[in-house]
């Protein structure tokens, strides 16, 4: 599957648009997805990507390490690694297809630099 870079204009921003929920690798939300390399478990981060005159929601996954302190709807961040895989399946007859996005971490651009991901996802979600 390929996967695309995501590359950004120098005026592009980022805002928060739901703090991080789990990802779920099966259909009854019993088995959260973990990185396949690290084994951190998966969220999901809408972000809301505006350059120029317009603005796109994305929904980004990212490891759980990679989720800063203080992640919360209406902060700007600035996605790290970010790469487009575009994707497609055929379910019941009916075609369906997107891009997925994948970030390696969120960094706070105002926030001083800390360590990868020290604190748990419930002390991320309550900050």
């Amino acid at each position: 599957m390929a996967r695309i870079r995501v590359g950004f204009h120098s005026t592009t921003s980022f805002l928060v648009g739901t703090g991080a929920v789990p990802k779920w690798s099966d259909a009854e939300k019993t088995v959260q997805a973990k990185d396949r390399e690290t084994g951190a478990p998966l969220f999901t981060v809408t972000l809301f990507c505006m350059e120029e005159d317009r603005a796109e929601a994305l929904k980004v996954t990212v490891p759980e390490t990679g989720l800063p302190n203080g992640l919360k709807p209406g902060v700007p961040v600035v996605p790290v690694e970010l790469f487009a895989t575009p994707w497609a399946r055929i379910f019941n007859g009916s075609l369906s297809d997107g891009i997925a996005y994948r970030a390696d971490h969120l960094t706070l651009p105002n926030a001083p630099a800390t360590g990868s991901g020290s604190a748990s996802a419930s002390e991320k979600k309550a900050a």
